[in-house]
Formats: C-alpha cells, sequence, structure tokens
C-alpha cells in the first residue's frame, strides 16, 4: 500500500533506528527515487519497502558528518533536544524550536 504523507517533516530532527546517527530532514521524496546500485547495496534482510516516503538528511555520527537517504520505517523523531551539527544546517535552516529547525531561511 503506498502511504500518501510523509510522518516526518522537513526541519525536523530524527535519528535512525538501528544505526548511531541522527540528522535534519532537508528534502523528501513520497517513494523511493534512488538507484538501482545503491538499493542493491543494502543486504537482502534488511532492504526496507521502495513505496513508502524517503528522507534526505544532513545527518552526523560520533566521526563525520554526510548526507543520508533513509527510509521512513528507519526514523524516530530525535528526543534529545540537541542540535545537530552538520556544517550546513546554519545556511539552510534557522533556529532549532522544539525538535525542529525554522525553515524560513530562504534557499538559493
Amino acid at each position: 500500500m503506498l502511504r500518501s504523507e510523509a510522518k516526518f517533516n522537513i526541519g525536523q530532527v530524527v535519528r535512525h533506528r538501528k544505526h548511531p546517527f541522527r540528522g535534519v530532514v532537508f528534502d523528501i521524496d513520497p517513494v523511493f527515487a534512488n538507484s538501482d546500485e545503491w538499493w542493491e547495496s543494502i543486504p537482502a534482510e534488511s532492504r526496507p519497502k521502495k513505496e513508502q516516503p524517503f528522507y534526505h538528511l544532513l545527518a552526523e555520527n560520533e566521526n563525520s558528518y554526510y548526507v543520508a537517504y533513509v527510509s521512513e520505517q528507519n526514523l524516530l523523531q530525535d528526543q534529545s533536544g540537541e542540535p545537530v551539527e552538520h556544517p550546513e544546517v546554519a545556511a539552510m535552516f534557522g533556529h532549532l524550536n522544539n525538535g525542529k529547525y525554522n525553515t524560513a531561511v530562504q534557499l538559493n
């Protein structure tokens, strides 16, 4: 069944359900929209369904900052209240307020 609405919003801070990283949502695909190579690189027993929202995140873990592409089923709302330190967050968003970044900053 295809879901029509995303659970998370642009600017929301989320964390991965299984892996130790968190990030800020900066774009949402209503269904999987990445390459077949990317899809096939995920072990078959761990592959999420394609028919769900996928989120583009400015992500961070203990060691680095990066952009992540994650299925909705693998994300949880981050409850820490801590800002995401990814260096692109400041250019893309305003202040963090109740687990969500202000999206009033205009993108070029």
